[in-house]
């Protein structure tokens, strides 16, 4: 399926009400997994920090393409905020949580969970917008001055994606494979 036609495709799931049900179920997932399912290592420095957050917004992007995955993920950190405030809101993780939702629509909508494709949307998420746009994101927001170079916040976003590669693709690809015939079963009744 071409680009363009998984964008429409993708928006007229916004027209459904099952599809909204579950959008909206797996928004409140995101925010609940968001805010309670979250470990940070200290083994290396405090610098990993271990979420379940990915997980909704990839079953979404999944389930319903890129745009309702988008919107997920990027609701999803603005509702977090909103409902437990840490700090200032930083707009720029709401543009990596849209980000996510697009890869991950992207690479695996329309039953497309297969072990390459959930690797190849996971690289590109984890190359561009969890290691560089999210050093990016603290390099802006947490440096003031711009004291402590880019290269810094970079090398310690490399360590926490080296950490969560295999659970995370494993997690992808098991649960969007266990979803996916669940949308079959549910979407053949509806």
């Amino acid at each position: 399926m071409s680009g363009l036609k998984v964008f429409v495709n993708s928006a007229k799931e916004l027209k459904k009400v099952y599809s909204l049900a579950a959008i909206a179920m797996l928004l409140a997932l995101r925010v609940v997994l968001g805010m309670f399912a979250n470990a940070t290592l200290p083994m290396f420095g405090g610098t990993v920090k271990i979420s379940g957050a990915f997980l909704p917004i990839a079953i979404c992007g999944a389930m319903f393409g890129p745009i309702p995955a988008a919107l997920v993920g990027a609701l999803g950190d603005v509702i977090s905020f909103l409902i437990a405030p840490g700090g200032a809101y930083i707009p720029g993780f709401t543009i990596s949580g849209a980000l996510t939702g697009l890869i991950y629509g992207f690479a695996l909508y329309k039953d497309n969970v297969t072990i390459p494709r959930v690797v190849i949307g996971w690289l590109i998420n984890m190359i561009a917008v969890e290691t560089f746009l999210a050093a990016f994101w603290f390099y802006i927001f947490f440096n003031p001055g711009y004291e402590t170079p880019y290269l810094a916040f970079l090398s310690t976003r490399f360590i926490s994606v080296a950490v969560k590669c295999i659970p995370e693709i494993l997690l992808i690809f098991g649960v969007g494979k266990l979803t996916a015939k669940l949308d079959n079963r549910i979407g053949k009744k509806a």
